[in-house]
């Protein structure tokens, strides 16, 4: 097997000692089964920016803090060191997303180190030490669908109390190990508070889940997870824990605009009148 470029400068670091063989090729990555003084580890390796056919979408970087202004600068205007900031800070973001969703308790792949392009993790594996299986490639029965859906939502949940919409969720970047759901592929990952587009995202990741558990077990096709657990978090009383009924009714009540109107008017003329007074007192 050719071992890719961006993988020998580990070699020849000692990150691994062996490239064991691929085990999957994506839109962004392609992921090798890596030998780690004895360990397996898994190396996923970024494609270049022109070969990804995954594009760094504008809705998913808004929210994404920059700290130097004159990278921010750069970044804004595309210039040729903006385009290779924004580059990094893409690569990086799967990094900084594993981090936090694993120090929050969310079950996602451990990370151990990021250079140049390759994200080194834990490989996921299944009961027999064999490389976890994606969800997608399941045949499911209805109980153990309910059973995992289930489980996702939890996992859901966990992100958005951290803060974090996983933004492209999907079958297939869904591992089943032998305690269940472990959430892969996060570069895309959006601040569920400051991304505009974080609901939708939302609603579309849960929409995947629900059509496909909804295959195995119809009745989850009924269910709308996404609207109840979006409106607890508004409100701020979303918790790992919350009880959902996998059921939302939306508020139908309708406005009185002209007690809206009313108290809009009382502040005007509350302020028009401290400003008279103020003006009064300079006389």
């Amino acid at each position: 097997m050719k071992i890719p470029p961006r993988l020998l400068p580990l070699l020849e670091d000692g990150l691994i000692d062996a490239v064991i063989c691929q085990l999957m090729s994506g839109k962004e990555a392609q992921v090798y089964i890596v030998d780690c003084g004895g360990v397996r580890r898994c190396a996923k390796v970024f494609k270049e920016a022109h070969k990804r056919s995954f594009r760094q979408a504008v809705q998913y970087q808004e929210g994404r803090g920059e700290r130097s202004s004159r990278r921010g600068r750069a970044m804004a205007k595309k210039t040729r060191y903006g385009q290779q900031e924004q580059e990094a800070a893409w690569l990086n973001a799967e990094v900084q997303a594993l981090r936090k969703l694993s120090a929050a308790g969310v079950r996602v792949p451990e990370p151990l180190s990021f250079v140049d392009g390759v994200l080194l993790m834990e490989l996921v594996t299944d009961v027999d030490g064999l490389s976890a299986p994606r969800l997608g490639d399941l045949d499911l029965t209805p109980e153990r669908s309910l059973a995992l859906h289930g489980q996702v939502i939890k996992e859901v949940v966990r992100m958005l109390c951290a803060g974090l919409v996983h933004g492209d969720l999907s079958p297939f970047n869904v591992l089943v190990d032998a305690n269940g759901p472990v959430i892969i592929d996060l570069p895309q990952a959006v601040d569920a508070a400051g991304n505009n587009s974080a609901r939708m995202l939302f609603e579309r990741d849960v929409a995947n889940m629900r059509e496909f558990f909804g295959r195995f077990a119809p009745e989850l096709l009924e269910t709308d997870y996404a609207n109840e657990i979006w409106a607890l978090y508004e409100t701020g009383d979303l918790h790992e824990d919350s009880e959902l009924t996998g059921h939302f009714e939306a508020d139908t009540t309708i406005a009185d605009l002209a007690q809206l109107f009313a108290v809009i008017e009382a502040a005007k003329q509350e302020e028009a009148e401290r400003v008279a007074r103020a003006a009064e007192s300079l006389d």
